[in-house]
């Protein structure tokens, strides 16, 4: 009897100890051996997702704010761009056999681990879903939006259908909404206007959806090229620090671009160029202003 006893007080002793060292903090490192174990997430509370990517503020009357290139004097770093465009009204093309997506582009860039913003169309991703995610849930790209049907957001712009100026925040969010359906899970809030055309009216439809336009400051002229040696003369004449390239990935409308990128990526690294991703330039913008 008095041998249980002195069980159970040595016990109720020990546990008393035990609480008081975990109460001061005093708790032993784990052995070398043996991996101290898994902190468990409350239940109730979801793992913290990425953070949010650097955008600019709003102009001025809270418009769309616009970026064309990052810092010149913050090092020789470059973004390639590549727009992934297929307008709404161009399915039955694609069905007929027209390639506008360009796979081997994608493969080359990752072959050269050359980091790239792709702006897509929600209609390119509910023609490539499989690609769309593809790209979108590799560390060496990101996705943006290049809204969802391709129609100018203004008139006379290179002959694009127009989208009226009450539906362009709706075609932004269509593409959003395409973009994730197809697997991307995390599309930047940065936004191309189709063609590069916008207005004052265009910036006023697109506040307070919290994106940043981006436009470029080298244009690479591969839309219909056919000379891929002029097209990579062009955006190695035109490349600064803090410059964006605008290309396509799309085979039917930009069938150098592959060859260019080739050409290009060994000679700006030559020259001492860093290629990095659209969010970075902005996060540098931003912090510099």
């Amino acid at each position: 009897m008095f041998a249980l006893v002195r069980r159970v007080t040595l016990a109720c002793a020990l546990s008393a100890a035990l609480a008081t060292l975990a109460a001061c903090g005093t708790t032993k490192a784990p052995h070398a051996g043996h991996p101290a174990p898994a902190k468990l997430a409350a239940p109730d509370r979801p793992a913290p997702g990425p953070a949010r990517p650097p955008t600019l503020a709003p102009g001025k009357g809270g418009l769309t704010p616009v970026f064309m290139n990052g810092p010149r004097t913050r090092g020789k770093t470059v973004a390639l761009t590549f727009d992934a465009d297929m307008t709404a009204d161009e399915g039955r093309r694609a069905a007929s056999g027209e390639h506008f997506d360009n796979p081997a582009l994608i493969t080359t860039l990752r072959g050269l681990k050359v980091p790239a913003t792709v702006f897509m169309t929600g209609r390119w991703a509910d023609q490539y879903p499989a690609e769309a995610r593809s790209i979108g849930r590799d560390p060496l790209f990101e996705v943006a939006n290049h809204s969802y049907s391709h129609y100018a957001f203004t008139g006379d712009c290179y002959g694009l259908p127009t989208v009226s100026a009450d539906k362009m925040r709706a075609d932004v969010e269509r593409a959003y909404t395409a973009i994730r359906k197809a697997g991307v899970p995390h599309a930047m809030p940065y936004f191309r206007f189709p063609g590069g055309c916008y207005n004052r009216q265009a910036l006023r439809a697109l506040s307070g959806l919290g994106v940043t336009a981006v436009q470029w400051d080298v244009v690479s002229g591969d839309a219909f090229a056919t000379d891929a040696d002029a097209v990579a003369k062009q955006v190695l004449d035109g490349v600064k620090p803090g410059s964006v390239v605008v290309m396509h990935c799309t085979r039917s409308a930009a069938p150098t671009t592959e060859r260019v990128v080739r050409t290009v990526v060994p000679e700006l690294r030559k020259r001492g160029f860093e290629f990095v991703k659209v969010s970075q330039l902005i996060g540098e913008t931003a912090a510099h202003r």
